[in-house]
């Protein structure tokens, strides 16, 4: 994946999740380093890094941290890796990242349920114009 930019971690997420899209919203007000770009899943681009990492997507519900030339992330141990760049109290979380594994149970139990719970969108996000160059 020559295109991606090497230093930037990758937020793969669903795209049309309302809790998807305001989890995203967070870690973007928190990203004070500039560390993430975002990619939908159901975009062409996000098919294409989930193909190149072998993830296929009707198997997995998940959040999927890329780290290119790295490794790539699922679940609680994407999201607490990703905490870990946040700014605030969140990057205290990110010290737990090792825990991940162990905590996908809830995690899968969220992702379950969120369509039923948060709703769904239509169609994906679409960035403000201040907001267009965190997403690929």
């Amino acid at each position: 994946m020559k295109d991606l930019p090497k230093d930037k971690k990758i937020v793969l997420f669903d795209g049309v999740c309302n809790l998807c899209d305001s989890s995203i919203q967070l870690i973007i007000r928190h990203d004070k380093k500039d560390v993430f770009r975002f990619v939908a899943l159901q975009s062409e681009l996000g098919k294409k890094i989930t193909s190149y990492i072998g993830i296929d997507t009707n198997l997995v519900d998940s959040i999927i941290l890329y780290e290119p030339g790295v490794a790539y992330y699922q679940k609680a141990e994407a999201a607490l890796r990703i905490a870990k760049e946040m700014s605030g109290w969140y990057s205290i979380l990110g010290k737990f990242s090792f825990l991940g594994k162990y905590l996908n149970f809830g995690y899968d139990f969220i992702a379950k349920n969120r369509y039923k719970w948060y709703g769904k969108k239509e169609s994906c996000l679409i960035p403000t114009q201040e907001l267009k160059a965190k997403f690929l």
